[in-house]
This record gives structure tokens, C-alpha cells and sequence, in this order.
């Protein structure tokens, strides 16, 4: 057996799937399509995709902050997805923007520089998503100042 990790889908109805992560040892999660297809059920694939990549590179920052020393800093993240449609007219995902709004100021952070250059190289999900669109990524302190990434702007 594998240690590959697997995911189980079960059809419920319509379009809404009850997706299993770990064969019952965590909570199932219930997918769904917007209308006119879905009811909305539950979040559909590309939320799914966003939630994925703005989860990796959170966990991956906490990872390294608290592995240089720091406290769990509070920390929101925002992913916003953007869709296009490609030279076909199938709409696919054109790129994904995240921001990482820290909780606390970055004067009171250790190893801050370090941290940022070096913390994404080990997001697994976002440099495989990465290969094929963009992702960009923007983190902030509590004060709004940009500790790493593009060009600042206000979150939605």
C-alpha cells in the first residue's frame, strides 16, 4: 500500500459529492456546483483548489515562523481566484492571488527575512499548481506594511 495520500468521492446527488480525505478518521466534506448546475451545497472544485494553495503557504509560514523561534502569530488569509478561458473558450483557471495578513507587527518576528525568502519553496501544493498558472502572493503585517511579495493593495 501506498503512502501516497488518497481521496475517496461518493456521488450524493446532482452535482454534490461527499468527499472522504481519510477513509472516516476525519470529518467528510460535501462538494457542490453553483447553480444553475448545483445547489451550492458546499464549495465547488476551483474553491477547493484556492483553499489548497492559500492553506499550503499559510501552514508552511506558521511552520517556519515557529520553527525560528516565534509564537503562532494570528494570521488571516485571503485567496482570490480568477478564472479566463483559453484559446478553446473553456473556462479554466487563469491565476490565484493570496495575501497573508500577519497579527502582529514584523519588528516583533525573529528571523523574518529568512523566513519570507525561503518559506514557499516548501509549499508542496503551490509550487505543483505553480508549474501550470500563476500564484501570486503578497504577506503583510499587522500595520498593513508588505513584508514579501508584489505590489500592495487593499484586500476584499
Amino acid at each position: 500500500m501506498s503512502d501516497d495520500p488518497t481521496v475517496h468521492l461518493r456521488h450524493q446527488a446532482d452535482y454534490r459529492f461527499e468527499i472522504d480525505f481519510d477513509e472516516g478518521r476525519s470529518p467528510t466534506l460535501v462538494t457542490d456546483l453553483g447553480p444553475p448546475l448545483g445547489q451550492a451545497a458546499g464549495p465547488d472544485p476551483e474553491k477547493l483548489l484556492a483553499g489548497a494553495v492559500a492553506n499550503c503557504l499559510s501552514a508552511s509560514l506558521l511552520f517556519a515562523l515557529r520553527k525560528n523561534g516565534n509564537e503562532a502569530p494570528p494570521m488571516h488569509t485571503v485567496a482570490n481566484l480568477t478564472l479566463a478561458r483559453n484559446a478553446n473558450k473553456r473556462l479554466r483557471v487563469g491565476r490565484i492571488d493570496v495575501e497573508i495578513r500577519l497579527g502582529v507587527p514584523a519588528a516583533s518576528l525573529r528571523s523574518l527575512d529568512r523566513i519570507l525568502a525561503t518559506f514557499e519553496d516548501f509549499c508542496v501544493v503551490t509550487q505543483s499548481v505553480r508549474a501550470g498558472l500563476p500564484v501570486d502572493l503578497r504577506v503583510l503585517d499587522s500595520t498593513g506594511t508588505l513584508l514579501h511579495g508584489g505590489e500592495a493593495e487593499p484586500s476584499v
